[in-house]
């Protein structure tokens, strides 16, 4: 593991054995690398070659049981491990999503759509759409005249031979949405197994919570725009691809920021989160700490097994971190962050 990159402790406090030197790969390039649109269609199509063997999806302990033969996958016997081990068969059906044998991938691509949103779905209150219609004073907000609301003072005008006054009126216009998300996730190096699944699971929790309202972007060296913000796309359309990328490269984590900042701004909701799942070990693209403060609001969800890079840089910018124990604990951790 390479030196650790945010100084710990406070804003004012002493920074021991840290420091804001910019990681090796110098600073920003002066072409962002973020791929949008087909650029991104392109990179997940490519991230999908790659592929795991059977022999490599049998260092998990329960293979052999889920897929007893090449192009079987038994759902009796994945359901009873996701009830008995619900993160070890997340793992399982994240990295089989990326199988060699194909009809198994297919197979276990057609259960994730299904297990990864129902668990995405619990304890996440639904929007839909990019805001509300509401009916408000015509002298407070612009839009259409609410007939039906300003039929009293329209009759009593007429009957008095008397001006309307614009308080009097009530017009109907679209109220932003209150919350808008970005997903950051990190798909350097070790972004296989839990860590792929907790991804797909936060990411399919961020489209069910927010419907177009937010966006979801994997990072490495270069950023993937999964789901751009406002892109109306299913939570099993953005877990599909998200599922297909693997640990890949180095952690360009000051350019994830940017990338959240692009997609935030066109947003209009009232709050804007970046909500990043990594252990924010960047190893190129130099300092996120100036990127990351110009954001909104930040908050971090990092591995359980390695917080400790992530709490500095939470400590460094006063924002929340939460340790993250599996992919079956993402909706109660989002829950809690995004209060």
């Amino acid at each position: 593991m390479g030196a650790p990159l945010w100084p710990t402790g406070n804003r004012t406090g002493c920074y021991a054995e840290k420091s804001l030197t910019p990681p090796p790969g110098g600073g920003r390039q002066e072409t962002e690398d973020i791929k949008e649109g087909e650029q991104a269609r392109s990179a997940v199509a490519e991230a999908g070659r790659r592929t795991t063997s059977r022999r490599e999806l049998s260092r998990h302990p329960q293979f052999d049981n889920i897929s007893p033969e090449v192009g079987q996958l038994d759902p009796g016997a994945f359901s009873e491990l996701l009830d008995h081990d619900p993160d070890e068969a997340l793992a399982l059906l994240a990295d089989m999503n990326g199988a060699t044998d194909e009809r198994l991938r297919k197979l276990s691509q057609q259960l994730a759509g299904r297990v990864v949103v129902d668990l995405a779905k619990q304890g996440a209150a639904p929007t839909r759409g990019v805001g509300r219609l509401q009916v408000a004073p015509a002298s407070q907000e612009s839009g259409d005249i609410d007939l039906d609301a300003s039929l009293g003072p329209i009759m009593l005008s007429r009957a008095t031979n008397t001006a309307v006054r614009a308080e009097d009126l009530a017009v109907q216009t679209w109220k932003r949405s209150d919350t808008a998300l970005c997903l950051l996730v990190d798909r350097s190096g070790s972004m296989f197994g839990e860590r792929l699944a907790a991804a797909a699971v936060a990411a399919a929790a961020v489209v069910y919570r927010c419907g177009a309202d937010c966006s979801v972007i994997a990072f490495a060296e270069d950023a993937i725009v999964i789901k751009a913000q406002q892109e109306q796309r299913s939570p099993e359309q953005v877990v599909s691809d998200l599922l297909r990328l693997r640990g890949f490269g180095v952690t360009n984590l000051a350019l994830a920021m940017r990338a959240a900042s692009q997609q935030l701004a066109r947003s209009t909701a009232a709050r804007q989160i970046t909500l990043a799942l990594s252990d924010c070990r960047a190893t190129t693209g130099g300092d996120a700490v100036g990127d990351a403060s110009a954001l909104s609001e930040l908050v971090i969800l990092a591995p359980a097994e390695d917080t400790e890079d992530a709490r500095a840089l939470a400590d460094h910018l006063g924002i929340r971190c939460a340790p993250l124990a599996g992919p079956s604990t993402v909706a109660e951790a989002l829950a809690t962050v995004l209060r």
